[in-house]
């Protein structure tokens, strides 16, 4: 980026500058705001054989590009030669153009680019050419100079400078020009010069400036877009001047870059962000805003953050870790496939080349090869971004890696996992080879796998390591545990060891335990571990889940698994309770308080005198020793029961753990415990129906009675029975649908729960799981309430879940329709409620709730049958002619509800709406005529007053008329070729109630009988003539 304008101090430029701006705000208020026909051009001379030259130039430099480099030297000799002495004075004594000649003649050129539209090439190829010619011309006239007239503080005077000040003299009043592509066109000429040319003079400079700012609130985007262009390169200049010089007005440097920054955050135009991204200052106060741009709505932007910003920003390493960590997060994360790609890319190619010692290319050098693959470089990378933290569970780290190990097939060759490799492991190196084990084993359709064949150790020395690091782990545990005052470095090495531990059970999880010898020495190890008091929750977890993968999949494989846990938990209660403190099993449950005051709560005697002769201090640690076992023993059998999927009473170790366990923690008093025996108790619940009803009523208490996070537990808990045991239990328990329909209706007051209830909801619909009418009904309804409702307008939770829900619940299925249509009124009404009861002074009705024609629209869509799925019919496919009864139905509900005692207001609301049903013709004949004659009774009765309302009417009255009218010919054709031998009554024809029918009177066939020409059907004689003529009738028909 250039250097910042210096200041001239030449006395015939300033006066030439003031004259200059005295004529900008003459011509800038009268002659420059009309229209791009009205623009004040040079007046036309006659013409010169240098006005045929330079035209001819411009005439070929708006056909292509390609040749611009040799137009721009071709008119630079034709500047050169008005403007210096020439060298051969013989041959040149014919020109007798000056310098001014010049400048006019190329200001008349440029102002003919003005009124040129956006959508036409040779504006943007013109412009461009005149950018190249002025820069060249700088460049020659400064070598012209020499070194004589280098002063740092002035800029010299040359014909290209003044060249340059006439023509933005010219152009610069355009900017305020009635016409937008004036407007666009001359800003984008002047932002184009500024970044084409080095300097400008200060006086220019500043005028430039002014006239740009005010572009930045231009009503059209594409104007803005291109001021913001010039600006971002003058906020450069200003920077880099405020470092370098001293009489710099910090205000006025600082308000630009301040003003930009705003456009950049509020600016609708995706255009304009993305401009002011990619051309403002990288510097300390911009860079977070830069920076903020990956959560921009548009994906572009987005996108430009990653392949753009972030590259040219250089070392990754300058930003702040939690900074790294979500921007790999937004990116690998994000909704757009392009945005995940250019992240993707950046963490392989760019930061992985930061951390290996390759110098980046400079801007406009080709990149070079990429370095080799350094493994020193990959630990740095992910010590970077935090692999401690970023690599757990819903971490971002293993999406990275998964990226790298895919992009990068010379790091997956080059990686080796040798002994040595295992026996010095790290955070970050056993993360590699965690991110390459998975990597290998669920990519590529099973292509990779004999990478882990090949470079992973088999299961037996994976045994051994694991043993050895839990060792390890251990004993850090215990020490920090014993120490009064833990030093930070402690904790940081106990944290790296339990990542590593973790890191390599998530190994383990995934092998082949075919080999018997390793699967017992793996089966004897985990066994072991798992009765360690001191292991942690999340290796807990994981050491089970590894014990149910060597155990058999089979019911006896799942007792098996069940005895080896419960013992692991005997052994844990066994190992820190002491002796003189186990006695019942229930009685371990016994609060804390009930340890220290033998009054709250009675104890057995022989445990009362156990206890009396310790202090309270003593009582206290013990209990709250006791507490902790009891947790610890209750998140392994949490965990185990998450990976049982047998029968609860064919499993003897689970009914045993369920009593002596699970029952006695849910009745404890310590909430904690009696929270986790909670889970516990839902868990075991899923396993067996019968548990399941005898405690449904316990989880509803539990909700009823218990704070946020219990509630939200007892939701789940009661979620996954029904979608476990069925929608039974919801039928045979009304106070059960009053729990959900209570959770979503929490509002402000619990905003989690009803996040969590709404979630819950949605999948009890959506998953059929809720099958009875009145109750789809009723939740369906609380769920649209809750979607418009202004209350759930800041719980995010609620309306994304619900945005997503609602279409694709109305379009899987056409019964889905039926339901949402057979609520969609009293939804509205109930809206209509809502929006009623907002006091105007507390908010502003149209920023916090849609308008009511809004929401019927949406009720309208997601009832339309063209959009519901059919099987057998592609999505895509042109749904015409499909069953509309939804839309009939719910036609006949307006209607019902525009003849009830509605409020006038709100009748406006819904009498819209009848004109937006689609009427298929393909929907069921009896609703299509009933519904015609009702809507045609409220036509004749005059049943809407307004004007809205009553076109409404009209529109489904023509829609309906046309389909019944249809049906109608139909029908007479169909019984015009019935069997001439039939009689058809007059009685029997169906004439469609429409003024546009015409009815014909009926005609009663003959008999045909043997010659005879009498047919007694009425008592009436029918003459051979008309018999003739009606058999004529039908053969013509036929024939045709």
């Amino acid at each position: 980026m250039p250097a910042r304008v210096s200041r001239s101090t030449r006395t015939s430029a300033a006066v030439s500058n003031k004259a200059s701006r005295a004529t900008l705000n003459s011509r800038a208020s009268a002659a420059y705001r009309v229209s791009s026909s009205n623009i004040d051009a040079p007046e036309e001379a006659a013409g010169s054989r240098l006005r045929t030259q330079i035209c001819a130039i411009f005439r070929d430099a708006q056909k292509t590009t390609a040749t611009h480099r040799k137009l721009v030297v071709n008119l630079r000799k034709i500047h050169e030669a008005c403007c210096y002495e020439p060298t051969r004075p013989k041959k040149a004594a014919s020109d007798d153009f000056d310098e001014a000649d010049f400048n006019n003649e190329f200001s008349r050129c440029v102002l003919r680019v003005m009124p040129v539209k956006k959508s036409e090439s040779v504006g943007e190829k013109t412009i461009r050419f005149v950018g190249l010619f002025l820069r060249h011309a700088n460049d020659k006239d400064n070598e012209l100079l020499g070194e004589e007239d280098v002063d740092a503080s002035t800029m010299p005077e040359t014909p290209s400078t003044r060249l340059t000040t006439q023509v933005m003299e010219a152009v610069l009043p355009l900017l305020t020009a009635k016409d937008k592509f004036v407007r666009y066109r001359s800003t984008q000429l002047i932002s184009h010069i500024i970044n084409s040319l080095d300097a400008i003079d200060d006086d220019l400079f500043q005028k430039l400036r002014y006239g740009l700012l005010k572009r930045i609130r231009d009503k059209e985007a594409m104007v803005r877009s291109q001021a913001v262009l010039g600006l971002g390169r003058l906020a450069g200049n200003q920077v880099e001047g405020m470092v370098n010089s001293d009489d710099s007005d910090d205000d006025a440097e600082t308000g630009l870059l301040e003003k930009l920054l705003e456009v950049l955050q509020n600016d609708p135009s995706a255009d304009v962000r993305r401009s002011l991204l990619v051309n403002l200052p990288i510097l300390p106060n911009t860079l977070p805003y830069l920076l903020e741009r990956a959560r921009d709505q548009d994906p572009a932007t987005r996108r430009a953050v990653y392949s753009r910003l972030l590259p040219a920003l250089g070392d990754f390493r300058h930003l702040s870790l939690s900074m790294r960590e979500k921007l790999l997060r937004w990116g690998l994360r994000d909704r757009d496939d392009n945005v995940r790609k250019a992240a993707g890319r950046l963490f392989r190619e760019r930061w992985i080349e930061d951390c290996a010692g390759v110098n980046q290319p400079e801007e406009g050098e080709k990149p070079g090869a990429s370095a080799p693959p350094s493994l020193d470089g990959l630990l740095e990378l992910l010590e970077r971004i935090d692999v401690v933290n970023s690599g757990v569970e819903n971490g971002v780290a293993l999406e990275a890696m998964k990226g790298f190990w895919e992009g990068r097939p010379d790091y997956r060759d080059a990686v080796e996992f040798d002994d040595n490799f295992w026996e010095t492991l790290s955070a970050e190196s056993v993360f590699i080879a965690r991110s390459f084990n998975e990597f290998s084993r669920t990519e590529g359709n099973g292509k990779y796998e004999s990478l882990v064949e090949e470079k992973l150790p088999e299961v037996t020395k994976l045994a051994f390591f694991l043993e050895r690091y839990l060792n390890v782990l251990i004993e850090a545990i215990r020490r920090v545990n014993n120490q009064d005052s833990v030093e930070e470095d402690e904790e940081e090495d106990t944290v790296e060891q339990e990542f590593i531990v973790e890191q390599l059970l998530h190994i383990i999880l995934t092998l082949d335990y075919s080999d018997e010898v390793g699967r017992r020495k793996m089966f004897a190890l985990l066994r072991q571990t798992l009765s360690i008091p001191e292991l942690p929750d999340e290796i807990t977890k994981l050491t089970i889940e590894v014990l149910r993968d060597i155990c058999a999949p089979d019911t006896a494989g799942e007792k098996e698994f069940c005895s080896i846990v419960l013992e692991a938990v005997a052994d844990v209660h066994d190992t820190i309770v002491d002796e003189s403190a186990i006695g019942d099993g229930e009685e371990s449950f016994h609060s804390a308080r009930s340890e220290v005051s033998s009054d709250s709560t009675p104890t057995k005697n022989g445990k009362h005198g156990a206890d009396a002769g310790l202090t309270e201090e003593e009582a206290r640690e013990k209990a709250i020793k006791e507490i902790m076992i009891n947790m610890k023993c209750l998140h392994i059998v949490q965990c185990m029961l998450s990976n049982v999927e047998g029968t609860l009473q064919q499993n003897d170790h689970l009914v045993s753990m369920l009593n002596n366990l699970v029952v006695p923690a849910v009745r404890s008093h310590e909430a904690p415990v009696r929270e986790r025996g909670l889970v516990c108790l839902g868990l075991c619940s899923l396993l067996d129906r019968p548990l399941a009803e005898e405690n449904l009523t316990l989880f509803m208490h539990f909700y009823s009675k218990g704070h946020s996070a219990l509630q939200i537990t007892a939701l789940h808990i009661l979620t996954d029975i029904l979608n476990v045991h069925g929608a039974q239990l919801l039928s045979a328990n009304p106070a059960l649908l009053k729990v959900y329909v209570k959770a979503l209706r929490s509002g402000s007051k619990n905003p989690e729960v009803q996040g969590e209830a709404t979630v819950a909801v949605c999948k009890l619909l959506l998953g059929r799981v809720v099958t009875d009418h009145d109750v789809s009904a009723e939740l369906l309804k609380t769920l649209i309430v809750a979607y418009f409702d202004p209350s759930t307008a800041g719980n995010q939770s609620v309306r994304q879940a619900l945005n997503y829900f609602l279409p694709v619940f109305c379009f899987s299925r056409a019964e889905n329709q039926e339901l949402m249509g057979s609520v969609a009124l009293d939804a509205l009404h109930a809206l209509y409620n809502v929006r009623e009861g907002i006091d105007d002074d507390d908010m502003d009705v149209g920023d916090e709730m849609a308008s009511l024609s809004t929401i019927g629209a949406c009720l309208i869509d997601w009832t339309d049958p063209r959009k519901c799925y059919t099987p057998g019919i592609p999505m895509d496919a042109d749904k015409k002619n499909v069953n509309g009864d939804v839309h009939l139905d719910l036609a006949r509900d307006i209607l019902d509800k525009l003849n009830s005692n509605f409020s006038k207001e709100e009748k406006k609301v819904i009498a819209p709406l009848l004109g937006k049903l689609y009427i298929s013709p393909a929907s069921t004949e009896e609703k299509l005529r009933s519904l015609y004659e009702d809507v045609s009774i409220a036509v004749e009765e005059n049943l809407l007053s307004d004007a809205t309302s009553r076109n409404a009417l009209y529109k489904i009255h023509v829609s309906l008329g046309k389909i019944v009218n249809q049906l109608g010919e139909q029908d007479k054709m169909s019984r015009r070729s019935a069997s001439r031998s039939v009689s058809l009554a007059p009685g029997d024809r169906t004439i469609a109630e429409d003024a546009t029918v015409v009815p014909e009177p009926p005609i009663e066939e003959e008999q045909e009988d043997a010659g005879e020409g009498e047919a007694d059907v009425s008592g009436t004689t029918v003459r051979r003539s008309e018999g003739d003529s009606l058999v004529e009738d039908l053969l013509t028909d036929g024939e045709t």
